[in-house]
């Protein structure tokens, strides 16, 4: 959660000076220097290649045999796990310069030795099925550091970030009294429960009872479910207490998380699906498949129809191609099988830009969750042929090989990016402010709206204090209304509350620009995508 802004300047000293205290000059000045930092990515320009991976997952008598299947960031940033076919799972955490020097850090050579060694490696016995963070991970806090997997004929695996030794282990028994391995793993949001999905069941471990005690839930009652094997599973981010899970079938469900109870169900893909994910304010899942060049974008509440189709080259692999979203929930980025990474804007559904990643399958990319930074790694296996049996297999430096990438970006709101006084009376709002208007409302729409009072605008000094991102993403995050009200003439507080009754962000000064705004005012103009 964002800290609570407060008025600066002039602001703060006539409201003090109204309440008998006095502003000394040095505490201005250190409340000016105070900025949020939020990620902004500029996907204009090109990203540099800032570390390297290569040369450590290539060791062995075979090297070709190897190759990346995936990589996810931590939730806290500090680092990245990586998934590959020897059955390993390696760990890399950031250097201090990636926090800040990365303006000064030369890119990486790619035909060089890799930029650094993994911190941890974790040897699993089986081809390793998925694995995923725990939601609140965080380096400070070592009783948090830590990941699952899930394995072929194994039980899941948490496993210590920090030792690399196996913390516990859950285990789901069949019919016979056999172990049998979950497909897809996931936390819940609050991190209390684990859900792994198995052949047409769903079984949720409690995190703090290990063991072989879980609740088994079918996903065939009343044939309405999807059948098959359940390879991928998300929550939305929200705490609306929904879950989507994808099946080898080709069909999607929602389902509560309460009481598992079916909410909707999805068709569409033209393979089986192997990765959904929601948008970050929870209105949009984004399914992609197996054998599918698409990936869909779904609206929840409206489920008759896909809202459009993002292309990615993945239609001759069976390949999992993983994708993700940027931090501000803006734009996604996935990779494909012709080694180039595609950014798409999701609020309209269009080709953004693209970069060559590299020479082969990119199979995983993952966003920093609060950097201008994104991983990806690529491979994919390659066989020797008996006439060709006394060659080795050879590759150049951009194949089978992860890499860090650094995106143009500031993380300061400047002179250029705030909305002015002129901007408002000359109604030009969203183009200031850096928001833009949900699909089907043009901006003459929304500004007009904007400029009604039915939108939070910042002006005057707060425009330097309060990044636009940082706005969008209160504004996408509300549930269905905002309190605007004058105090003391000059500012107006939004209070921003959520359907869960918790409060994103209270008492956080903005002004709409001088008209009167009093009441209960709906923000529905603003919508994430």
């Amino acid at each position: 959660m964002a800290p609570p802004l407060e008025p600066t300047g002039d602001e703060r000293q006539q409201l003090q000076a109204e309440e008998g205290e006095v502003v000394t000059g040095e505490e201005e000045n250190k409340d000016a220097e105070w900025c949020y930092q939020w990620p902004v990515f500029r996907f204009d320009r090109a990203p540099r290649r800032l570390y390297h991976f290569r040369q450590q997952f290539m060791a062995g008598d075979s090297p070709g045999c190897n190759f990346f299947k995936g990589v996810k960031w931590s939730p806290d940033g500090s680092c990245f796990l990586t998934s590959s076919d020897d059955n390993t799972l390696r760990l890399f955490y950031l250097p201090e310069d990636a926090f800040t020097d990365r303006a000064e850090c030369t890119a990486a050579d790619i035909d060089g030795p890799d930029s650094y060694v993994s911190s941890l490696i974790v040897g699993e016995a089986e081809t390793v099925y998925d694995y995923c963070w725990f939601p609140y991970m965080s380096a400070s806090d070592p009783a948090t550091c830590v990941f699952a997997s899930t394995t072929r004929d194994h039980p899941i695996h948490l496993w210590d970030a920090n030792s690399g030794q196996l913390r516990c282990t859950y285990r789901a028994y069949d019919a016979m009294d056999e172990i049998t391995a979950a497909l897809s793993v996931c936390f819940n949001t609050s991190g209390s429960k684990l859900f792994a999905g198995y052949n047409k069941f769903l079984r949720v471990f409690d995190v703090h009872r290990p063991g072989r005690e879980f609740q088994q839930h079918s996903l065939l009652k009343g044939n309405d479910g999807p059948s098959g094997i359940v390879s991928s599973i998300a929550f939305s981010p929200t705490h609306t207490g929904m879950l989507a899970i994808g099946s080898y079938s080709q069909m999607t469900a929602i389902y509560s998380e309460d009481n598992m109870e079916l909410l909707y169900v999805l068709h569409g893909q033209l393979g089986g699906v192997t990765q959904v994910l929601f948008s970050k304010d929870g209105n949009y899942l984004y399914t992609g498949g197996r054998k599918d060049p698409y990936i869909l974008c779904w609206d929840i509440r409206n489920t008759i129809g896909i809202v459009y189709q993002l292309y990615r080259s993945s239609e001759h692999t069976n390949q999992r191609i993983s994708f993700d979203i940027e931090p501000c929930g803006r734009h996604l980025g996935t990779g494909g099988e012709d080694g180039l990474v595609h950014i798409y804007d999701l609020q309209t559904g269009e080709w953004a830009t693209s970069f060559q990643a590299a020479s082969d399958t990119v199979n995983g990319f993952s966003f920093h969750p609060s950097l201008p930074l994104a991983a990806s790694s690529s491979g994919n296996r390659r066989f020797d042929l008996l006439d060709n049996v006394e060659e080795k297999l050879s590759f150049s430096g951009d194949q089978n090989c992860a890499s860090v990438w650094s995106f143009s970006g500031s993380l300061e709101l400047g002179h250029d990016a705030a909305i002015t006084d002129e901007a408002l009376d000359s109604g030009d709002v969203s183009q200031g402010l850096g928001l833009n208007p949900r699909p089907g409302m043009t901006t003459s729409n929304w500004n007009k709206k904007a400029l009604e009072g039915k939108v939070g605008i910042p002006t005057g000094s707060r425009k330097k204090m309060m990044p636009a991102a940082l706005i969008e993403e209160i504004l996408l995050m509300t549930a269905s209304s905002a309190t605007l009200q004058r105090r003391k003439g000059r500012l107006r507080w939004l209070s921003l509350i959520t359907s869960d009754s918790y409060s994103i962000l209270s008492a956080t000064p903005l002004v709409v620009g001088e008209r009167e705004a009093v009441g209960d005012v709906p923000i529905m103009a603003i919508s994430a995508m």
